[in-house]
């Protein structure tokens, strides 16, 4: 999501140290955690609600039925086909 690098988030420790004080500075990263579940799980949540309004699970179920559908109805052809093959191979053997 984010490209930090290591070294930039030391730069931001160090920084947060000299501004906040060592006494503030645990506290703060406890509040910036609380804030970021917060917010991922407003997220998830507004996401979870969207999918539900679009029917996101159902149209995920009708496209794979109709792949499913498509592979049996392939595996049919190519069925039909051989039994065509062996049909004419049969023809052919007593036909000499």
């Amino acid at each position: 999501m984010f490209d930090i690098a290591f070294s930039e988030l030391i730069l931001v420790a160090v920084i947060s140290l000299i501004v906040m004080g060592p006494n503030r500075v645990p506290e703060t990263v406890r509040s910036v955690g609380l804030w970021v579940g917060r917010i991922r799980q407003a997220i998830s949540s507004a996401k979870r609600e969207l999918e539900n309004e679009v029917g996101m699970e159902e149209i995920r179920e009708k496209l794979h039925n109709e792949e499913v559908l498509r592979n049996i109805n392939e595996t049919k052809k190519d069925i039909n086909q051989e039994l065509e093959q062996i049909q004419m191979s049969s023809r052919n053997r007593t036909d000499l």
